[in-house]
């Protein structure tokens, strides 16, 4: 219990963000083509219109890496005080949220980089609490 309450600040940030990769890529895997089609559409008059179903997987990926190294940052953290997980957790999630908003910049849509910019907050708030 010490270990739960000594990274507690930790904790909650990686349950926001295992909430937030798991509930994406679970997304993804049901509504694939509604995802595809749509992101199509976005990203259309970009160069990047063409590479939407591989950027899709990529993405799907790297959020499911993600929830799971979450997952094994909260278990280690309270098990046995390493945050190795944790760190590449939040690591993951903020790269992830990187190359989303690199997309979002691309397509224009900048009130979606905007909310992608407060999720990035969080993440590098919590890269900074774990690792210091």
């Amino acid at each position: 219990m010490d270990n739960f309450i000594t990274h507690i600040v930790s904790i909650t940030i990686l349950l926001f963000l295992l909430i937030t990769f798991l509930q994406s890529g679970i997304d993804k895997m049901i509504d694939w083509k509604g995802n595809l089609g749509w992101l199509k559409e976005h990203f259309s008059a970009t160069f990047m219109g063409k590479m939407v179903p591989l950027l899709l997987s990529v993405i799907l990926i790297i959020e499911v890496v993600t929830a799971v190294c979450c997952v094994i940052g909260i278990y280690n953290l309270i098990a046995s005080n390493n945050d190795y997980y944790a760190i590449i957790a939040v690591f993951l999630a903020c790269v992830t949220l990187l190359m989303l908003l690199f997309g979002q910049r691309i397509a224009k849509d900048y009130q979606g980089a905007l909310t992608i910019t407060c999720y990035f907050i969080v993440a590098i708030f919590g890269l900074y609490v774990i690792t210091t």
